[in-house]
């Protein structure tokens, strides 16, 4: 589901549903929302209310990807346009074309899932996979993303043909196991915080990025000893 507060200026895919007088019923996710006639792409003047509801009819069904011009909880009011959204993919084709992996860009995170987050860079959106957030464990990308937040991110991989950018925040970041080596030797006493445990031993964070395994010595020690 779309959060209200996230939809602002956001780009999104609605489904038609309907239409009225005045333009189409559009479902996005659990919103319904309403594309104006003057928002739309490809309608041609009509010259009867019969030939009006023939052009618009004819659009339910379709997936369209829309811009949110107008977004009100308080008047129940959800607007969209079509045409608006097309600028945008324009946008978003160019940006495609000229973005090279290892390239540096700033974006917002328009959508959050258990397996990443998305970030709009203008037109077009990347993938946070939730492996490349941090260089720690993240067991969800919601635990250090939030919804319009702005990243930095890096260019991971891309493929023009499916319209895939994979993005990293991480990788902007030292790798803490770079430099584990001249940090820490065998013998020294260290303080560390337990972050998992499982029937082998104990996972122990000792710093950002950089966890240990205390193992189970005693098959018959269990889990609730730690």
């Amino acid at each position: 589901r779309y959060p209200v507060e996230s939809l602002e200026e956001a780009l999104v895919e609605g489904i038609v549903t309907g239409f009225n007088r005045g333009g189409l019923l559009i479902k996005v996710r659990e919103l319904s929302g309403f594309v104006p006639a003057s928002h739309m792409v490809g309608l041609t003047r009509w010259t009867s209310d019969q030939e009006r509801a023939q052009q618009l009819g004819s659009r339910i069904g379709e997936t369209l990807r829309l811009k949110v011009i107008e977004l009100s909880r308080e008047q129940n009011r959800f607007i969209l346009s079509e045409r608006l959204a097309m600028g945008r993919q324009k946008d978003g084709e160019m940006l495609l074309q000229t973005l090279k992996v290892g390239d540096v860009c700033r974006g917002k995170v328009n959508h959050i899932t258990e397996f990443g987050a998305f970030v709009d860079l203008g037109g077009i959106d990347g993938l946070i996979h939730v492996s490349e957030i941090a260089w720690e464990r993240v067991n969800h990308p919601k635990d250090l993303l939030r919804l319009g937040q702005e990243v930095q991110v890096a260019v991971v991989s891309i493929d023009s043909g499916k319209r895939r950018i994979q993005l990293s925040v991480k990788r902007l970041r030292p790798d803490p196991w770079a430099s584990a080596a001249q940090r820490y030797q065998v013998g020294q006493v260290i303080d560390g915080v337990v972050t998992n445990v499982t029937d082998f031993g104990a996972f122990v964070k000792v710093d950002d990025g950089l966890e240990g395994l205390i193992h189970a010595i005693a098959p018959e020690r269990n889990k609730h000893e730690f």
